[in-house]
């Protein structure tokens, strides 16, 4: 854990690394759905006064992670299976926008960056240990998804984005989602596959589809009820257009 002693860090610095370390708490499931977390104790760990403690927690309200109750503290955020569906099905289309805006306006060394962060995705099939494997899965997907987010070219649907991929990691962790992900790597790497192949040719259309698909099909095995009604069945995405590879390459 980082050193929070005020010394160390001015009053901005130090909001952010209390801010970073509840929210890496929160995304890797240390907190149960609906419990109450404590702003007297989690000053008293950090060693910090009350003022970046709430700074804290306001960010992650705004986020969707917690919920700040008057005279209790705050709680760890819970949803209806409704909202759950109702937020993957808007982050989908969103997060396909983004990849549409990709493909038309990506640079070639963002498609270089792209194939590296796909690649360090793969590696994760050689790692033995399940939990080391969801966890790593969970940050080098963020990273492909950043990448994507940067060949936008759209500071503002980047940082709109952000946002919802910490609800969206929450929200896998909270239905218990993060296990399935790590054992179906195989499957979510193929969708990586076809979303770069899109964005590779510069075709927004397939892009966006493919996104949309990969973000709202629930992975293959999670036994999870909110996300199998959210999606009845796993859609696939368009047949790729002539002349398309999905090994990421196009055909000649």
């Amino acid at each position: 854990m980082p050193d929070f002693r005020p010394s160390a860090y001015p009053g901005q610095r130090l909001a952010q690394l209390v801010l970073d370390e509840l929210k890496a708490r929160l995304l890797a499931g240390r907190y149960p759905v609906g419990s109450r977390i404590s702003i007297e104790e989690v000053k008293a760990e950090f060693g910090v006064s009350k003022q970046p403690v709430m700074d804290a927690m306001r960010r992650l309200e705004a986020t969707g992670i917690v919920q700040i109750v008057p005279q209790s503290g705050c709680r760890v955020a819970s949803y209806s299976a409704q909202e759950i569906r109702d937020f993957f099905n808007l982050f989908g289309r969103f997060e396909g926008e983004i990849a549409a805006a990709a493909a038309a306006r990506r640079s070639d060394a963002q498609l270089a960056e792209l194939d590296d962060t796909l690649q360090r995705i793969a590696d994760l099939e050689k790692l033995d240990d399940p939990e080391e494997r969801a966890r790593d899965y969970r940050l080098r997907n963020r990273e492909y998804h950043l990448v994507i987010h940067r060949m936008s070219h759209s500071r503002l649907m980047a940082d709109l984005s952000e946002r919802m991929w910490d609800l969206s990691d929450f929200l896998i962790i909270t239905i218990g989602g993060i296990q399935q992900l790590s054992g179906s790597l195989h499957d979510r790497n193929h969708d990586h596959d076809v979303i770069r192949t899109a964005i590779r040719s510069r075709n927004p259309d397939v892009a966006r589809a493919a996104m949309e698909s990969h973000i709202t099909a629930p992975p293959a095995g999670l036994e999870v009820p909110v996300l199998r009604r959210a999606v009845p069945s796993r859609r696939q995405p368009p047949p790729p257009p002539e002349g398309f590879s999905v090994h990421g390459r196009a055909l000649a």
